[in-house]
C-alpha cells in the first residue's frame, strides 16, 4: 500500500487522540500545539518534521520512522522508542518531559537531550555512545548494561550509574554528580 505524501504543511491545534492522523509519509511538516495522547502514530514515516508543544504521552510509534525529527516543549510520558522503525532514525528532543518512555536496546550515538525531564526512563541495553543531556534530570532513570562512553553527563543531574554494571569509559561527569556514580556504596561525600 502507498501511503500518501504530505509536505510543508503546518498542523495546528488538532487533537488526533480521538481522529487518527492521516498514515502517511510526511516531510518539512510542523505539528504545533497538537493532542496525540493515547493515539495512534504507528507506521507513519516523519522526514524533517517538527513536534512544537505537543502532547505526545502513551502514543503508539510501532514501525514509526522518525529521520531528522525534532521535539520542542513537548510532554511525551510513557513512549516506547524501542518499537520505532530503527533502520532510518534520527530525532532530538529540547525542553521535553519524557517520563516513563523506553530506549531500551536503542541505538542512540550522539543523541542529544537539551534540558529535558528523563524520570523513570528505560535507557537498558542502550547504545548512547557520545550521547548528550544537556542540563538534564535523570531521577529514577534505568541504566544497565548501557553503553555511555564519552558520553555527556557534565550537567545532568539526579542520575544514578553503577559504573560496574555500564560501560562509561572517557564519560564526563561534573563533580556534583559523583554521588550519583557511588551511591551503591552508601559513602558520604562532603562538600
Amino acid at each position: 500500500m502507498i501511503k500518501p505524501f504530505i509536505a510543508d504543511k503546518t498542523f495546528k491545534g488538532q487533537d488526533f487522540s480521538k481522529n487518527r492522523l492521516q498514515t502517511g509519509e510526511y516531510e518539512n511538516c510542523i505539528f504545533s500545539n497538537c493532542n496525540f495522547a493515547d493515539g495512534y502514530l504507528d507506521n507513519q514515516n516523519f522526514t524533517e518534521c517538527e513536534f512544537i508543544e505537543c502532547n505526545l504521552s502513551n502514543t503508539n510509534v510501532v514501525e514509526t520512522v522518525f529521520n531528522d525529527v525534532l521535539f520542542t516543549q513537548c510532554k511525551i510520558l510513557g513512549v516506547k522508542f524501542n518499537q520505532c522503525n530503527k533502520f532510518i532514525m534520527s530525532f532530538s528532543f529540547s525542553d521535553c518531559i519524557l517520563n516513563f518512555s523506553s530506549f531500551y536496546t536503542m541505538k542512540l550515538p550522539k543523541f542529544r537531550f537539551d534540558h529535558c525531564k528523563l524520570i523513570d526512563v528505560d535507557f537498558t541495553e542502550a547504545d548512547l555512545t557520545q550521547a548528550i543531556f544537556q542540563s538534564c534530570d535523570l531521577g529514577k532513570a534505568v541504566f544497565n548494561n548501557t553503553i555511555l562512553e564519552k558520553a555527556d553527563f557534565s550537567t545532568a543531574y539526579n542520575y544514578k550509574i553503577d559504573p560496574e554494571q555500564n560501560k562509561i569509559k572517557k564519560a564526563r561527569f561534573s563533580k556534583e554528580g559523583l554521588e550519583g556514580l557511588l551511591f551503591k556504596y552508601d559513602i558520604q561525600i562532603d562538600d
